[in-house]
């Protein structure tokens, strides 16, 4: 069942016992993430029990302090998640299909998340997966509910170094990512005769991601944030990244 306004508008919106104004998404087999602008003044969201594979595509939501995604197929967090939800403080991702430690590194930017929970996750049999997510995102003070303790974090800090100078092992895990948006198929151009259970996968290099990143941060309205998004979300690469690519080498040139 897709993500419509008229799910939003009929779902249960409440005060939970933490006080909080919470939107009731649970167990609609929902694909994917869109229309959640009409959802306004939201302290959670709870999507649990859900079908999607990709983290994003968020309105610019400064109040969304908790996410709850348990038992969906999380596979990729978009970069633009810092953007959307800036005041982010909790986010449970329980069963999902998080692959490599690398996938988790746009929640780095999310100064304010200081709950994240990974369980039954495969990205939580990796090898020093803890310590590389306390490294990461340093903001994180509870993680899979455990509390994070200094002798955790400053054993990160000797397997990985700064962020500014990072360690060879934290320079080699930091290259193991999937950058992968996924769209149905039929969506944005793709293939009207594919089967309805296959995606359209576009890879962004590095470089385009930051291309993109700088076109966020520059933009100057909420409709400019939401079209580069839903680009993004379509696995299109935002029209205007080239030039953006083009300026900045003429710049060091």
């Amino acid at each position: 069942m897709r993500l419509t306004v008229e799910l939003i508008q009929n779902s249960l919106s409440y005060i939970n016992p933490l006080k909080d104004r919470e939107l009731d998404l649970r167990g609609h087999k929902i694909p994917a993430i869109e229309n959640l602008g009409i959802a306004k003044d939201q302290d959670a969201i709870d999507l649990t029990d859900n079908d999607i594979t990709s983290l994003g595509n968020f309105p610019f939501f400064p109040r969304l302090r908790t996410l709850l995604l348990a038992r969906n197929r999380v596979k990729q967090i978009q970069p633009t998640i810092s953007t959307s939800v800036p005041n982010l403080s909790a986010l449970v991702l329980t069963a999902n299909n998080m692959n490599e430690l690398a996938d988790l590194d746009p929640l780095r930017n999310l100064a304010q998340l200081t709950h994240l929970v990974l369980l039954e996750n495969p990205v939580t049999r990796k090898e020093h997966y803890r310590y590389y997510v306390i490294w990461r995102i340093p903001s994180v003070r509870f993680l899979d509910y455990q509390k994070v303790k200094d002798a955790e974090r400053e054993k990160a800090t000797e397997l990985f170094g700064t962020a500014e100078e990072p360690s060879a092992l934290a320079s080699k895990i930091m290259g193991i990512k999937s950058r992968t948006f996924d769209v149905p198929s039929g969506a944005g151009g793709a293939d009207r005769g594919a089967p309805a259970d296959k995606a359209v996968r576009v890879k962004l290099t590095e470089k385009e991601r930051k291309r993109v990143e700088k076109m966020i941060r520059e933009a100057k309205s909420l409709q400019e944030i939401s079209r580069l998004e839903k680009e993004l979300n379509e696995g299109r690469i935002p029209g205007g990244a080239l030039d953006y690519a083009d300026s900045d080498e003429e710049m060091q040139t």
